[in-house]
């Protein structure tokens, strides 16, 4: 089938149908899903034969350079229904300030603070709320820590839909302001992510809204495939040798490894992987926990704590697709403690300039303590993903007071 766009032309649909992560049923596409029949994730399959015949890597230069260039890796099949705030290509910026790197060092930023509403959660909704658009949706609900709320809003209020947003009662404020103003109807309650989806989820049937959350409809991490699209690209169609990801409900990292195997199959990389590590808070680390103890599902973490609330996730309804991600790269799970998380924070910004997020900042504290541990090499081409603006987050109080009506020693002024 080919479709028209306004701003990008004809193009191809290509999705065959979806499938339970668990069980591999097939389900039929087009229709309104959220879990499987057994209750696990549904994954978008792709005819990928006919996408490689149709398509080539060159073909990829003459478009926009947003995430919508990777269409066809796309379940959207009409062009009107997709929803934009304008996802740009994020980069890569390598950093050459801090201490100890060595000459044949490669440690990028991959900085997804670029995005629309601040942070990568744009990617997987963009996706989400176009194909809500499409499905005949009108009234959407997610748990959220934050980040991914601010997104829901944005991008409901973009399609003339309803949002309806629970998050724990300590989220940062910044989240709860701009997700109110753009639109969703906030709620705070008094426990965690995983206590406010519960309280979508019962609310369905009464209230008639659809849930968006993490892993519970097939479409968020199509969009967030599209990290591992980008990344590939900008490497020139090949892959790091590691990722940093920090993990809460880990659709990022699922869906980096689904991009991956996509690229494979239609020969556009090599059968080279990337190492996978997930990256957790001491506070709360229940994939950190199901790896070292070689368990496929994550128990609940109880009493979870972090200065890094994005990963604050008790239990992640993907659990099992994100350790068979770090598992079969090769790679690892590691836990970092929040005063790790503020020395990185605060090393990065003062060598390198890179404001980082307390979740970007947990993957530059554990590629550190992976190095210590010769985990990775020094030589290793890294990638750390920075999945939010520092801007949103509480900086330590600075700046001192000048008088200026009294001399003023600027000599004193420059010495550090």
């Amino acid at each position: 089938m080919t479709y028209t766009s306004n701003t990008t032309g004809s193009y191809r649909t290509f999705v065959s149908h979806l499938e339970c992560s668990y069980t591999a049923k097939h389900y039929p596409a087009g229709v309104v899903h959220n879990l499987s029949e057994a209750g696990y994730p549904l994954l978008v399959r792709y005819d990928l034969d006919a996408l490689a015949e149709h398509l080539q890597p060159d073909q990829l230069r003459s478009r926009a350079s947003d995430l919508w260039r990777y269409r066809e890796f796309l379940p959207v099949t009409r062009a009107e229904n997709i929803v934009s705030l304008g996802e740009i290509t994020t980069p890569l910026i390598q950093l050459t300030g801090v201490r100890g790197l060595s000459a044949a060092s490669s440690l990028l930023v991959k900085d997804e603070g670029r995005l629309p509403t601040g942070s990568f959660k744009a990617r997987g909704i963009t996706a989400a709320i176009s194909m809500a658009k499409e499905l005949g949706i009108t009234r959407v609900a997610m748990p959220t820590n934050g980040n991914a709320g601010a997104a829901l809003s944005a991008y409901a209020t973009r399609a003339g839909m309803q949002s309806f947003v629970f998050c724990p009662a300590d989220t940062p404020e910044v989240n709860i302001a701009e997700t109110a103003l753009q639109g969703a109807k906030v709620f705070r309650v008094n426990g965690l992510i995983n206590d406010c989806g519960r309280l979508v989820g019962e609310g369905k049937a009464t209230a008639g809204w659809f849930d968006v959350s993490t892993l519970k409809e097939p479409y968020r991490i199509e969009g967030k495939k599209t990290m591992g699209l980008e990344l590939a690209e900008q490497l020139g169609w090949r892959v790091p040798d590691v990722i940093f990801y920090p993990t809460g409900g880990g659709t990022g990292l699922i869906g980096m490894w689904k991009a991956f195997d996509e690229l494979e199959r239609i020969g556009w990389i090599g059968p080279k992987r990337p190492r996978m590590v997930a990256v957790q808070a001491e506070g709360c680390a229940p994939i950190v926990r199901a790896f070292e103890q070689d368990s496929e599902h994550a128990e609940l973490w109880q009493n979870a704590h972090t200065v890094a609330a994005g990963i604050r996730v008790p239990a992640a309804i993907g659990d099992f697709l994100i350790l068979r991600a770090v598992r079969e790269s090769g790679g690892f799970a590691m836990a970092v403690s929040d005063d790790a998380i503020d020395a990185a924070r605060a090393e990065v910004a003062e060598s390198d300039g890179l404001l980082l997020c307390p979740e970007g900042a947990a993957t530059f504290a554990a590629y550190r303590k992976a190095l210590d541990q010769d985990l990775v090499d020094g030589g290793d081409e890294v990638v750390l993903f920075n999945c939010a603006t520092g801007l949103k987050y509480p900086m330590p109080a600075a700046g001192k007071s000048l008088d200026r009506h009294a001399p003023i020693d600027y000599r004193a002024i420059t010495e550090r």
